[in-house]
C-alpha cells in the first residue's frame, strides 16, 4: 500500500500528464505543417499513456480517480495557442519539457516514463529549433539549434508582454494609492492616474527605443569589424570558426572541414561568424526600434488602466475600493501569466503577485498618509 506522499505524487503526476496531452492535443490542432502536426499528435499519445500507468497505480491503491479537471495554466496556454499559433507558446513548452525531463528519475519502476520525458524534451527542443532556422542559413540552423533553451527559458515574446503590462499595473497603482491615501480629491487622483500612465507608457517607449536602436548600431559596428576581419585575415576568421565548433564538441578534422567549406563564400561566411563568435542575427540585428516601442507603450498602458478605471466613474471609498479590486484582478491575470514560466501553479502565481502588488500599494498609500498629515 503507498503512503499518503506516494498517492499525493501520483495524483500530481497523472494531472500533469492530462494536462501535457491537453496542451499537445491543441497545438495538433492548430499546427498547420503536417509532419508537426503528427508530432504533436503522438506527443499527446504519450503522455495519456503516461497518465494510465499512474492512474493504473492509483486504482491499485484503491483510490477512486476523479474526473480530471485542466489548471488554468493549461486553459491560458491552449487559449494562447489558439489565438496566436503554435510559434508563441512552443518555447513555453519546450521549457517546461527540458525542467520536466528529470521529474521520474528517482520513481520507482517509471525508468521507462523517465526516458521518454527525455525524448519529448529533446523532441520539442528540435521542433523550436526548426521553427526558428526556417529559411536560414545551414550555419544560422546550427546557430539556432544550440541556443533554443535560451530563448525558451528567457525573454520570449510572451514573457515581455507580460512583465511590460505588470510594471503599468504595479507602479500605477503604488502611484494611485499614494496620492489618495494622502487624501487627494478624486479628480486629482484621476488626474494623476492619468498622467501616470502616459508618462510612464512615454517613458518605456523611449527606453525600449533606446535599447534596440543602440543594440542595432552596436550590432552594426561589430558586423563592420568582423567584415574588414573577413576582408583581410580570413585564415584567422577560418581557424577562429573552426574552434567555435570544436568547442561544441565536433572532432577538430570535421570542424575545420566545415569551417572552410562556409569560407567559400563571403555572405555566408559572415552570416556565420556573426551568430557563432557574436551571437547576432544579422537579419534583425535586436528587432525593430519602432515596434518595440510602440508595444511597450501598449502594454504598459493597458496595465496602468486597471487601477485608474475605477475613478472614471466612481468617487471617494467606492473608487478607492474598485480601485483595490480591479488591480487584485489584474495581478492575478498576471500571476497567471507568470505559471507559464516560473513552473509554479497559477493558483500560486496568482496569490504571490496579488500579495506582493498589495502590500506595496498598502505601503505607498501608508507614506502617501503621512506624507499627507506632515504638509497640512
Amino acid at each position: 500500500m503507498a503512503s499518503a506522499q506516494e498517492l499525493h505524487r501520483y495524483r500530481r503526476n497523472l494531472a500533469d500528464e492530462l494536462d501535457s496531452a491537453a496542451v499537445y492535443d491543441t497545438l495538433s490542432a492548430v499546427e498547420k505543417d503536417a509532419g508537426r502536426r503528427q508530432i504533436f499528435a503522438e506527443l499527446a499519445a504519450s503522455e495519456r499513456e503516461h497518465a494510465q500507468v499512474w492512474h493504473d497505480k492509483l486504482a491499485a491503491n484503491g483510490v477512486r480517480v476523479r474526473t480530471h479537471r485542466r489548471s488554468a495554466k493549461t486553459h491560458l496556454l491552449q487559449t494562447l495557442t489558439r489565438m496566436f499559433g503554435p510559434s508563441l507558446v512552443l518555447p513555453t513548452v519546450a521549457a517546461g519539457e527540458y525542467a520536466d525531463r528529470d521529474r521520474y528519475a528517482r520513481e520507482p519502476g517509471a525508468e521507462t516514463l523517465s526516458a521518454q520525458e527525455h525524448q519529448h524534451a529533446a523532441i520539442v527542443q528540435s521542433i523550436v529549433a526548426s521553427k526558428r532556422a526556417h529559411g536560414q542559413s545551414r550555419g544560422a540552423q546550427i546557430a539556432g539549434a544550440e541556443s533554443w533553451h535560451k530563448s525558451a527559458t528567457s525573454g520570449n515574446d510572451l514573457r515581455a508582454a507580460v512583465l511590460g503590462a505588470n510594471d503599468g499595473l504595479v507602479s500605477n497603482f503604488c502611484l494611485i494609492m499614494g496620492v489618495a491615501g494622502a487624501g487627494s480629491a478624486n479628480r486629482a487622483i484621476l488626474l494623476t492616474g492619468l498622467a501616470g500612465l502616459v508618462a510612464g507608457a512615454c517613458s518605456m517607449a523611449l527606453g525600449e527605443w533606446l535599447s534596440v536602436t543602440n543594440a542595432r548600431e552596436l550590432a552594426r559596428t561589430q558586423l563592420a569589424k568582423e567584415a574588414d576581419e573577413l576582408e583581410h585575415t580570413p585564415d584567422a576568421e577560418r581557424h577562429e570558426l573552426a574552434l567555435i565548433y570544436q568547442a561544441k564538441g565536433i572532432d577538430a578534422d570535421e570542424a575545420r572541414r566545415v569551417a572552410a567549406q562556409i569560407m567559400r563564400d563571403k555572405d555566408e561566411a559572415l552570416n556565420t561568424l556573426a551568430r557563432e563568435e557574436l551571437g547576432i542575427d544579422p537579419k534583425e540585428l535586436g528587432g525593430n526600434p519602432w515596434t518595440a516601442a510602440a508595444v511597450s507603450f501598449c502594454l504598459f498602458a493597458l496595465g496602468a488602466a486597471f487601477p485608474t478605471a475605477a475613478f472614471l466613474w466612481a468617487h471617494g471609498t467606492a473608487a478607492i475600493i474598485q480601485c483595490v479590486v480591479l488591480s487584485t484582478l489584474g495581478l492575478a491575470a498576471v500571476g497567471v501569466f507568470t505559471s507559464l514560466f516560473n513552473g509554479r501553479s497559477a493558483a500560486f502565481s496568482a496569490f504571490r503577485q496579488i500579495a506582493i502588488g498589495l502590500a506595496a500599494a498598502a505601503f505607498t498609500a501608508g507614506a502617501g498618509h503621512l506624507l499627507g498629515v506632515s504638509v497640512s
